[in-house]
Order: C-alpha cells, then structure tokens, then sequence
C-alpha cells in the first residue's frame, strides 16, 4: 500500500511539476506592427500611417524591455518637418497580467527623424532682388519619447495581440538655418544666419500588433 501511495505521490508532484512549466511566461517576444502618428502640419495636424517591428523581453511577469522600430513612408510636404519619417524607440514597460490580458504602463525614449525636416535657402552674394534662390533640403533627428498605456490579450500560450496608446514627445533642439537677407542699398538679395529656436511637441501615436511569444 505504502509503495502505491508513494507512486501516485510522484505522479502528481511530476504533473505540478510540468503544469507549473506549461505556465511560465515565455521570455521572449517578436510582433509585426501597424501604427499610426499624429504630425504638424501647417494648416492643422495630419494623420500619418507607418509599419514596423517590436522585440520584447519579459524579466518577470510584471516589467519587460522593449526595442522598437517604426516608419512612416508618406512625404508629407505641407508639414512642420517634411518629409517621410522613421522611429526607434527602447524601454520599460510595467503592469499586470491575466489569465487571458494585461494591463500596462510604458515609457520607450529613442529618436525620431525626418527625411525633409529642416530646409536652408541658398543664393550667391550679391544676387539680383529678382534672382534665382535654391532650397536645400535635409534630415532632421529629434529626441522621441513614447509614453502611454498598452493593453495585452492572449489567445494562446504563444500569441499576443497588443493595442498601444500614447503621447509620443518630440523635441528639437536649436539650430542656424541659412536663408537670406534683403538689402534695400545694392537692391540685392545676401546670405543670412536664422537661428530657430528649440521646441518641445506632444503628438498622438496608437500602434496595434500581433506577436509570437517564446
């Protein structure tokens, strides 16, 4: 009798044994993503589709790390900061899990930059009033920070789909634009130093994917 009990005994520790395994958390997390940035525009805001790619590594069942990556392919022309548009984000993200989701908070700083996002306007000295201007077009990187909330459901073990919301905040530090300068004297057009100065903007970004946990 003692040796049945001790049988049955070693099953059910085995079997809490691969249950309690069946339920850790995978530790790692790859998901394709569908995003959306609320730009400046120069008129009002705009709404700017984007793709990209998230890895995730879960510490424990509260906090995991994030890397990021986003872009933006439309060139937006009457924007802000023209051009098309990529991001690359990494951080911490905290909260609770459920059986079936999770609830989290987030904070992912990285950078952010335009293709088209600062211009200088270029003419040779002494240029006619009326004479030929060129504009030059170049990339412009900001400081980003992602911070929101992000809510999780798990079909499976190994699936998540995920749904972000949140303020990302861009900010951009002081620079010289060269531009132009009018001379009323020799009624002629000379270069020019501009200084823009720095400026911090809050912009809208959801994101929505669906991810492979292992």
């Amino acid at each position: 009798m003692k040796r049945i009990l001790f049988v049955v005994a070693g099953i059910f520790l085995m079997n809490l044994h691969a249950l309690a395994q069946s339920q850790e958390l995978p530790k790692f997390e790859v998901a394709a993503e569908f995003t959306t940035l609320e730009r400046e525009a120069f008129s009002q805001r705009r709404t700017e589709p984007g793709i990209g790619g998230r890895f995730t590594y879960n510490l424990n069942e509260v906090v995991s790390l994030e890397a990021a990556g986003y872009f933006f392919p439309k060139k937006c022309f009457q924007c802000r900061n023209a051009g098309n548009v990529a991001e690359g984000l990494a951080g911490v993200k905290v909260g609770k899990r459920f059986e079936k989701w999770g609830i989290f908070a987030k904070a992912r700083p990285g950078a952010i930059s335009f293709s088209r996002g600062a211009v200088d306007v270029l003419v040779a000295p002494g240029t006619p009033a009326f004479g030929p201007v060129d504009f030059e077009f170049k990339r412009q990187t900001a400081f980003a920070l992602d911070l929101g909330g992000v809510v999780e459901f798990y079909p499976s073990k190994r699936i998540v789909t995920r749904f972000d919301f949140g303020d990302t905040i861009m900010h951009f530090n002081r620079r010289n634009m060269n531009t132009v300068a009018f001379d009323p004297v020799s009624n002629t057009l000379n270069p020019s130093i501009l200084s823009i100065p720095g400026r911090t903007s809050h912009n809208f970004q959801f994101m929505t994917s669906v991810g492979f946990r292992f």
